[in-house]
């Protein structure tokens, strides 16, 4: 918008300043030509070429050009360049021509002895009504451009002044109006990240006071929710894991006690069924508290966490026929705590041993900031490498696989996102998975 004003204002003042220059310098040529002739209507007859060249000269310094003062036969009696001019005939210049019949003339054009575009200004020389001589001003029209180009440019360079004081006020006056919407929006994005304890600061205008007062009647409303809905889940977690235990112990006590195979069978499937439904308890209260605890970040070196999952999975993988191998290459760091880090991956490595064939193998690899588990398992069907970690959603592999509480990815994927990290999967070449974890390499 500023530019746009000093534009619209700048441009028709140069126009308007050109135009009047130009008619100044016309005015100013006129009236020059108009008070020679009266200073010399008395010395052109007779004739004094002395004086008429002093008045030619004296005057050819106030109009920047150069006066000629000719008799009525057009011959040069006084010139402001010297008298080198003198008796030489100038009637057929056409302006001194028409000054002499008594006419007035100013005109541009192309001057063939200069060899430039020229304005001349005659006027005759009167007595009595009669043209007794003329006068002619011819001023460069190239000098008169230089004049107003001149006078443009200070123009440009008051306007270019005033633009960049306009820009550097207004670029003060945005911060300051912008200040209050910036930390308005960095409150946003904590709140996003996790910390449902960032509220913003209520500053600014009227309405942005309004509008941050809002945002923090919202956050306190969704931390309430949040709070209200995780508590849920650990007290209900809580209340049933003592049922599910003595329920566990009743038909274990059953199946000791009963001698039937079917009935043994039975209560068996229904000690398992038990079993499934308190992992998925567990992990629910897992899932409820992993954003809301707040763990002691640490340098992780990845290779010893690799390590020691395979140490921990081992068995499992031999009972199953897989071979579960890790790749060390060289250095590989993380940021992150380390309780985390093991827990969301034995999320991957156990799918990764549960989906994967016999006689086949799992690979466990890391780079800085990046853990992969690679498997040759039945892999993702199109379109489930996001909905595989919705909490309670198992793809096509897990409803035709193993069984499991459908949360395990989740709570993969959530603790990696508590320390700015991603859990991701993807389809191996040659059939299987990869599943990774990516944590940053120093801390956030």
């Amino acid at each position: 918008m500023l530019v746009l004003a000093v534009v619209s204002l700048g441009v028709p003042l140069a126009l308007s300043l050109r135009d009047r220059v130009n008619a100044e310098v016309h005015s100013q040529a006129l009236s020059q030509a108009d008070l020679v002739a009266a200073s010399a209507a008395d010395l052109v007859v007779p004739p004094s070429p002395l004086e008429l060249e002093k008045v030619a000269r004296s005057s050819g310094g106030s109009v920047r050009g150069r006066v000629l003062i000719v008799d009525r036969r057009g011959r040069v009696l006084g010139d402001s360049t010297g008298p080198s001019t003198r008796n030489s005939s100038y009637l057929s210049r056409p302006e001194i021509a028409a000054a002499l019949r008594g006419r007035s003339v100013q005109t541009q054009r192309t001057s063939h002895t200069l060899g430039e575009d020229i304005l001349a200004t005659a006027v005759p020389i009167l007595r009595r009504g009669a043209a007794i001589g003329a006068v002619r001003i011819t001023q460069s029209v190239a000098a008169v451009q230089n004049a107003v180009s001149a006078t443009i440019k200070k123009l440009i360079l008051v306007a270019g002044t005033v633009l960049l004081l306009g820009l550097l006020a207004g670029g003060v006056i945005a911060r300051q109006v912008a200040r209050p919407l910036k930390r308005l929006e960095g409150a946003a994005r904590r709140i996003a990240g996790g910390d449902l304890s960032a509220r913003a600061v209520v500053e600014g205008s009227s309405e942005q006071r309004s509008l941050s007062a809002s945002f923090n009647e919202m956050a306190d409303r969704n931390q309430r929710l949040i709070g209200a809905q995780r508590e849920f889940i650990a007290d209900a977690s809580h209340q049933l894991r003592t049922p599910l235990t003595g329920l566990r112990l009743r038909l274990e006590e059953a199946s000791a006690t009963d001698s039937s195979t079917a009935v043994r069978a039975d209560l068996g499937a229904g000690i398992a069924e038990i079993d499934r439904l308190a992992a998925i308890v567990d992990e629910l209260l897992v899932l409820s508290r992993a954003e809301d605890r707040e763990l002691e970040g640490e340098r992780i070196d990845l290779l010893e966490a690799l390590q020691r999952a395979q140490e921990r999975w081992s068995g499992v993988a031999e009972a199953g026929g897989v071979v579960l191998r890790s790749e060390r290459r060289g250095p590989a760091v993380a940021w992150c705590a380390r309780v985390d880090l093991e827990r969301a991956l034995d999320v991957l490595v156990e799918n990764a041993i549960n989906y994967s064939p016999g006689a086949s193998e799992v690979t466990l690899a890391a780079r800085d900031g990046l853990i992969e588990v690679r498997d040759r398992g039945p892999g993702l069907a199109a379109g489930e490498q996001e909905l595989v970690f919705e909490r309670f959603h198992r793809g096509r592999a897990g409803r035709q696989g193993p069984r499991g509480s459908g949360l395990g990815l989740a709570i993969a994927r959530t603790l990696a996102r508590a320390w700015h990290g991603e859990a991701r999967l993807a389809a191996r070449p040659g059939g299987g998975t990869i599943a990774s974890l990516e944590f940053p390499v120093r801390r956030p």
